[in-house]
């Protein structure tokens, strides 16, 4: 599993205007070749009447899956251009289409090349781009006098507590970076002389994507 790596949390379209042709690009996280194939088909039955409909997708943790087309331009004019984005920007299990209206110019080959990679930006920053962090729930049950230097450790390391309970014991739940899990847990050990009782819960990807930690299941 990786550490981290980014990908959409939510598709958006953005579209640039090159010599009086339309660039519309549609952005879509996908986990599978299957997912990829029915979004660009259904972007080409909704643009049906584009002249072009090129699209690019990756998916997998190295990108193990990488497809691309030119649906009918220039050849490595639109979608190797267009994949090009996705893996330079390092963004992981997400397809793109760019829809062309032709407007009467042609662009030459460098000019589609550019084209069709702004097109894939703006589609890009019209959309929510995540980091996903390998991380890991730790349960903690804690006397009240450990209480204070838990918080001051999370607060120290800018941690999430995604649940307490107050009964006789304080229990919370933590999400830590698979890498600093470890440490984290050795600190609280030390800073409550060995009360804290401590579990690892459960591994799984987490992201701000709302302004709060947000759990993924890969």
């Amino acid at each position: 599993m990786l550490d981290r790596y980014k990908t959409v949390y939510s598709g958006g379209e953005g579209e640039i205007v090159e010599k009086k042709s339309r660039f519309i690009a549609t952005v879509q996280p996908v986990k599978s070749e299957e997912e990829a194939l029915v979004f660009i088909e259904g972007l080409k039955k909704k643009y049906w009447n584009a002249t072009h409909n090129c699209f690019a997708y990756v998916t997998g943790e190295r990108f193990e899956l990488q497809r691309c087309s030119d649906d009918g331009e220039p050849a490595g004019t639109a979608g190797r251009p267009m994949l090009e984005v996705l893996l330079g920007e390092e963004i992981h299990d997400t397809a793109v289409v760019v829809t062309r209206y032709f407007g009467g110019t042609l662009l030459g080959t460098g000019g589609l090349v550019r084209a069709y990679q702004s097109a894939v930006k703006a589609g890009l920053l019209a959309s929510t781009v995540i980091t996903k962090i390998r991380g890991c729930v730790v349960s903690v049950s804690t006397d009240y006098t450990g209480l204070g230097k838990i918080q001051y450790i999370l607060g120290q390391r800018g941690l999430s507590v995604l649940n307490t309970e107050y009964t006789e014991r304080v229990s919370l739940q933590i999400l830590i970076p698979h890498t600093d899990t470890k440490q984290v847990m050795a600190e609280i050990t030390e800073a409550t002389s060995g009360q804290a009782v401590m579990e690892v819960r459960r591994e799984c990807y987490f992201a701000n994507a709302n302004g709060k930690p947000e759990l993924f299941a890969d």
